[in-house]
């Protein structure tokens, strides 16, 4: 053993360890904006004095934070004044790409030797800006954003008083207004709250003011052009914008519920199964004399009616078996027992059509006349195999429905229409949800997050839709229904070993019929069990020595072959490995901040 490789290995996995919980160590904290005050004062000079205030609640340990103010061509900053409240720090200004950056450093100490670590600090701003105010030839303005998309996060609360030049003839808007918690004007103020605004969202407002309330107005930027008509239109097509949004997402909401239902109005139409005097409680001889896999198509296949699935392949087998189609025998070796299955050419003319395609498909995997039962998933566990394995047993299907059942009988015995109509919406909620979802996801309008919860939970039940049997949705007719509850009574017989107690077959003929019709209705297991049971009140001697089919269960032949065609479907589908408005919106001020 070659323990110096053993200790580098330790101290690389501990440095690893430590580097992961240092990273995680230093992402373990976090912070919000509790509150957010937002004062301006428009001058009737034009000048815009801004006074804002931020108050953070850190979890965790922070440098400080900074807080960033996009500016517009001709605009800019002047009489810049930080504040801190709550802890000690310093600041600088940092111009860079239209922008002024304050960076504020924190600290919990007047030493500035520890760090600020789970407190509530505010910071606030005290600016003037120029060529914020827009005199046009009609109206003065101001677009501002109160609160701006590019804050790292959200803030809880946002309180904002706006004084003006003068108390008469003022208007204004606030958008998007579905963040407004209330807001007034009285005289020369507006006074605004807000509720939560997330992060990446803003939040403006556009005032607009007579000409008559700026003198002198150098710190104004002036515009030779009418604007009051176009700010308002541009102002209504915003504000129509949002009401059509509220609506889409209000009928996305109630489309989602369309389909759900209509899927009850379809069970109830189309699902409801008719009444019978049938009050038989079991079945203890086979109801009717149908081929074991049209009865597994018919009664066990509920996913699929009309069609067999895997256990109406096995006991169509164990049918030729038990009809000396396919003989049994083992051979025993110093280590191990290997299950034989032979083949007897000689009965093949005398089968029906599905049951050539099965001795053909059994065959197909054999060596000459006989199939090694232990060792046939081995062979099957190979791509080109299993699908060779799935074509055939399609085929076998196909043959099936095509020989015993076909579409006459099919519909004889039960209405498929419901489950169409329910496949159908089933496809279109799917559709439905994920188209709604992903137009929720980009939006963030309030309306849509309720269009996004309907969404959900539309895929959910349209998704637990695909998984509900066929006959859920489907009605069977009167003899359809007589046929399906009189197969489904002797399954209940097969099923219940105290009823065969009570009943108890005299032949290992009516024994054997059992076993095949368990198979095909996936009761196999409780037959045998009852078989070993009773055995004693069996005296057939062929039951213990010439019995193949009790033979090829008691070696567990059915569990092989189960196992061996699973392996080939799986083998036959492998899994693989794989190897991105208007004038609102527009306004000055806004821009965001963070913390490090």
């Amino acid at each position: 053993m070659n323990f110096k490789k053993i200790a580098v290995l330790i101290v690389l996995s501990l440095v690893l360890l430590s580097t992961v919980n240092a990273i995680y160590a230093d992402d373990d904290r976090e912070y919000n904006i509790i509150d957010a005050i937002v004062n301006l004062t428009i001058n009737e000079n034009g000048l815009l004095h801004v006074d804002e205030s931020y108050t953070y609640s850190f979890d965790g340990t922070f440098n400080g934070v900074y807080r960033d103010i996009p500016l517009k061509d001709g605009e800019s900053i002047k009489n810049l004044e930080v504040y801190i409240d709550g802890a000690y720090g310093t600041y600088e200004v940092i111009e860079k790409n239209g922008e002024t950056r304050l960076k504020v450093y924190l600290w919990a100490d007047e030493a500035h030797t520890k760090k600020i670590h789970d407190q509530d600090v505010t910071v606030g701003y005290s600016y003037d800006m120029k060529n914020v105010v827009t005199l046009y030839n009609d109206i003065g303005s101001l677009q501002y954003k109160l609160w701006g998309e590019n804050w790292e996060c959200e803030v809880l609360k946002l309180t904002s008083n706006i004084n003006l030049p003068g108390d008469n003839s003022n208007q204004y808007y606030l958008n998007p207004e579905y963040y407004n918690l209330s807001d007034s004007m009285n005289g020369d103020t507006i006074h605004v709250e807000t509720k939560k605004i997330p992060s990446g969202e803003f939040y403006e407002l556009q005032v607009l003011m007579p000409l008559d309330d700026f003198s002198n107005a150098t710190y104004a930027k002036h515009v030779d052009v009418d604007g009051k008509e176009q700010i308002m239109q541009k102002q209504a097509e915003y504000k129509g914008g949002v009401s059509f949004w509220s609506n889409v997402f209000s009928a996305l909401s109630a489309l989602c519920f369309i389909p759900p239902l209509s899927l009850v109005y379809i069970y109830i139409k189309y699902g409801r199964e008719p009444k019978l005097n049938y009050d038989g409680i079991y079945e203890r001889e086979l109801p009717t004399d149908d081929p074991p896999a049209v009865v597994n198509a018919m009664i066990a296949n509920r996913d699929n009616i009309g069609k067999p699935d895997m256990k109406g392949f096995e006991a169509t087998i164990m049918d030729l078996i038990d009809r000396k189609v396919f003989k049994i025998h083992v051979e025993e070796s110093e280590h191990t027992q290997d299950l034989i299955l032979e083949f007897d050419d000689s009965k093949y003319d005398g089968l029906s059509p599905d049951e050539k395609k099965a001795y053909g498909l059994l065959k197909t995997f054999g060596d000459g006349d006989l199939l090694n039962v232990s060792r046939l998933s081995s062979k099957l566990n190979n791509e080109t195999n299993g699908k060779l394995f799935v074509e055939k047993l399609d085929e076998w299907k196909n043959t099936v429905y095509d020989t015993h059942i076909g579409d006459d009988r099919l519909k004889e015995y039960f209405n498929n229409k419901g489950t169409i109509m329910s496949q159908l919406l089933t496809a279109c909620g799917i559709i439905i949800a994920v188209f709604i979802f992903l137009i929720s996801l980009f939006s963030n309008h309030p309306a849509s997050t309720i269009a996004m919860i309907a969404s959900v939970i539309l895929g959910v039940i349209s998704f637990a839709m695909i998984f509900l049997p066929e006959d859920i949705f489907g009605q069977w007719t009167p003899k359809g229904r007589l046929y399906y509850l009189k197969w489904r009574n002797f399954k209940k017989f097969l099923s219940d070993n105290s009823l065969i107690k009570e009943h108890p077959p005299e032949s290992i003929v009516i024994w054997n019929k059992y076993l095949v019709y368990g198979t095909a209705l996936g009761v196999a297991d409780k037959v045998y069990e009852s078989m070993k049971l009773h055995e004693p009140r069996v005296h057939d001697d062929d039951y213990y020595y010439g019995s193949d089919l009790y033979t090829f269960h008691s070696y567990a032949g059915l569990s092989m072959l189960h196992s061996a065609f699973n392996d080939g479907v799986s083998a036959a589908n492998p899994s693989s490995d794989g190897g991105g408005f208007g004038g609102v919106g527009g306004g000055s001020g806004g821009g965001g901040g963070g913390a490090f």
